[in-house]
This record gives structure tokens, C-alpha cells and sequence, in this order.
């Protein structure tokens, strides 16, 4: 059935791009880490790899945020991925070059790192202008659905080419980036006249400020964050595929997509059906199932089991997403959308890189598997601790205030 979101042009070349730059990264991220521990064979690295494009992140957000609220966020996306296009570049004549190292992937990591740290606040400031209000619920599924089926599809084939040549692989992802330039090209949409008021302390962090006042709000970004940086375990993909799985390239491509098509799968039912009552409750449930999820992948060895386990963490966690983003945008003015953006991005970077870092260095001193199985008991505790921090964000019912 057609939807009403894909009626606006400038949301389409915008979710186009979306899948176009995601499919990139994902395909960037799974043969650097899988080249890395190749390399290496150390789980401090692949968390190294994880720590190095969280940092730049962490450094930039008050810049970041000014950025995306006082200059054109059309223009802001094209820049980071002329960078992105460039690091591909880079890492194909490392490969061919044949001086492809450990310290040429964390440069590339960092070099992610900082596109990745203008690209997210721009992406999340810039889409609720190219749609009503009224139907962003189902725009950001939408664009969750797209994203989430760019990262099923990208790992794998990521993984599957990447027998013809890593080198392959970091070429088709500079062609996607310049797709998705096209696609921002293409795009319109209203800028709001910036009041270009003078940088000060109070400016720089307005974003902080008003997420702390808003404890719903915070209480829902703070528990993704903690949720996936206990629980997630990204980063030991290529161990679990090698040591306990015992498969190749195309078998950690499957693996890395798994949590994808659960979460890909949610996102198009929200995008037809969106949460309207017991949101709180709901999204804490998905968190606690995501934390049990991943506790089954943690201890299975069979791989059509470890599938389907990453497969059901994937889809949990795409109902605190939509519930999180929806919060976020819904309840933030436009003028503000850059710096409250940058600051969310903070939490989903910690959530993802900063725990891949984690899961790396816990996995060296316990072993991948023992570290997995507390990151998953870890998240269901996390979810008793917030319901009971957190009681508004528990009882609310709805995702608009009304």
C-alpha cells in the first residue's frame, strides 16, 4: 500500500540518500573489521576501531550543533560525503598500495568519525522540514525502514564481493556516496531565516539544557544509550563468526544484517501503524526483550540460531528507536533542532561506537562470549533501574504531549 509520506519529493531524494549513504557505511565498517582482526586477530583493536569514530563525535558536538542550525543543511551533508567518498579512495589505494595497516584503519575510523559526527545531527535537524508534523511519526519509520534495509543489504553484499578484492568493495561505496550527493542535490526544502545570535556559552549548550529539562525525553535517549552500550555486540561480530560460529567473510555479512531485517521489519509495520497508546511501557518492554535477545546470541553456537537471535535484538530495538527519534523531533523547535540533534547523536555514538570499544576491551580480558552475556543482563537491568528513575516516561501514553 502507498503511503502518504512518499507523496513529497524532497522526503524521497532524502530517504534515497539515506539508504545510499547507510548501505556505504555499513560495507565501509564490515571489511575494515574484518580486515582489522585479520590483521591483528585482537578484540582491543576491533573496540579501537569503534573508539575511533566515537571520539571525534564526543569533540564535535557543541560545533556540530551550531553548524546545523545556522548554515544550510543541504550543503553541510554534501561536504561529509565528499569526505566519506574520499576515505573510500584512500582505502583503496592502501589495499592495491599494499600498505594497508592497523594505523591506516583507525585514521580511516577517525575520518568517519568526523563526517559521520556533521552528518547525523544535519540528517535528523533537516528531515521533519521536508514533512508536516503531523505525519513525521511515520516519516522517521519510514526512513528508519529505509536505513535498516540499506544495513541488511549492504554487509551482505559487502561480504560476498569482498572475495573479488577489498578494494571492490571500497569502490562500489565511493559510488554510493556519490549517488546520494545527487540526491541532496535534488532535494529543497524550507530554511527557517537564521538569527545568526552571537556564539556563547548559553548558545553552545542550549541543546543539553533542554534535553535535561524535558526528563521524558532525556530518560528515552539515555536508556538507548546505556541499553546498547552494555548490550550490543557489533564490534565481536568478526570473533563469534571465526571462533564460535566458524564461518567466513560472507558469514559475518549475514550476521552484521541480521539485527537489520528484524528492526527493517518493525519499522514498516510502525510506518503503517504508529504507536498511540502505552508508548512508555512499550518501549521499555522491546528494551528488556533486546537485553534477553542478545543473551540467547551470546550463548548459542549454532548460526541459523545466532541469526535469529540477532534478528529479534534488531527488531526490539527499533521500537525504542521510533519511539526515542519521535519524542526528540516532535517536542523540538527547528531553530534548535541542530543542537538538540548533536547532542542525541552523542548518545546513539556512545550506544554504538563507544560500545563497540566496550564490548572490545571487556572480551579481552573475559572472552567474547562472557562478555556478551553480561552486556544482555546488564540491559535488562538498566531497564528496571530507568522504569523507576524515569515513572513519567514509564505511564506516558502518547508520543505527542497532546
Amino acid at each position: 500500500m502507498s503511503n502518504p509520506v512518499l507523496a513529497f519529493p524532497s522526503f524521497r531524494y532524502f530517504f534515497l540518500s539515506r539508504i545510499a549513504t547507510t548501505m556505504s557505511n555499513q560495507m565501509l565498517m564490515v571489511i575494515v573489521a574484518w580486515q582489522m582482526y585479520d590483521i591483528t586477530h585482537s578484540a582491543y583493536d576491533l573496540g579501537m576501531v569503534g573508539l575511533a569514530q566515537f571520539v571525534p563525535v564526543l569533540a564535535l558536538c557543541l560545533l556540530v550543533g551550531q553548524v546545523a542550525d545556522r548554515y544550510d543543511r543541504r550543503r553541510i551533508l554534501m561536504v561529509c560525503l565528499i569526505g566519506q567518498c574520499a576515505i573510500a579512495v584512500l582505502l583503496i589505494a592502501a589495499t592495491l598500495g599494499g600498505w594497508l595497516g592497523r594505523d591506516v584503519i583507525l585514521l580511516a575510523s577517525v575520518g568517519l568519525g568526523v563526517a559521520k559526527a556533521f552528518q547525523m545531527p544535519t540528517q535528523q535537524a533537516l528531515l521533519p522540514t521536508l514533512v508536516p508534523l503531523s505525519v513525521l511519526p511515520r516519516a522517521l519509520a519510514i526512513n528508519s525502514a529505509g536505513s535498516q534495509f540499506a544495513t541488511i543489504v549492504g554487509p551482505a553484499i559487502g561480504g560476498f564481493i569482498y572475495v573479488a578484492g577489498a578494494q571492490i568493495v571500497y569502490g562500489a561505496c565511493a559510488a554510493m556516496c556519490l549517488f546520494s550527493m545527487l540526491m541532496i542535490y535534488l532535494l529543497r526544502y524550507v530554511r527557517a531565516p537564521s538569527r545568526r545570535e552571537p556564539v556563547s556559552l548559553q548558545s553552545l549548550f542550549a541543546g543539553i539544557g533542554f534535553i535535561w529539562q524535558r526528563k521524558e525525553v532525556l530518560g528515552a535517549i539515555s536508556l538507548d544509550l546505556f541499553a546498547v552500550l552494555f548490550g550490543g555486540a557489533t564490534a565481536l561480530l568478526p570473533i563469534f563468526a571465526r571462533d564460535v560460529l566458524h564461518t567466513g567473510s560472507w558469514g559475518l555479512g549475514l550476521l552484521r544484517s541480521a539485527p537489520a531485517v528484524g528492526a527493517l521489519l518493525v519499522s514498516l509495520y510502525l510506518a503503517r501503524y504508529p504507536i498511540e497508546r502505552r508508548v512508555g511501557k512499550i518501549m521499555f518492554a522491546a528494551v528488556a526483550m533486546y537485553g534477553l535477545a542478545t543473551l540467547v546470541f551470546a550463548l548459542s553456537s549454532w548460526f541459523v540460531l545466532s541469526l535469529v537471535a540477532l534478528m529479534f535484538s534488531g527488531a526490539f530495538d527499533m521500537v525504542s528507536v521510533v519511539v526515542r527519534q519521535s519524542l526528540v523531533q516532535l517536542e523540538t523547535p527547528d531553530v534548535m533542532r541542530g543542537r538538540v540533534s548533536a547532542v542525541n547523536s552523542i548518545f546513539i555514538g556512545a550506544s554504538n561506537q563507544l560500545g563497540e570499544f566496550e564490548s572490545g576491551v571487556t572480551a579481552g580480558f573475559l572472552g567474547a562470549v562472557p562478555s556478551v552475556v553480561l552486556g544482555g543482563a546488564g540491559t535488562i537491568l538498566i531497564v528496571a533501574l530507568w522504569m523507576k528513575l524515569f515513572p513519567a516516561l514509564t505511564y506516558r501514553e502518547k508520543l505527542t504531549a497532546s
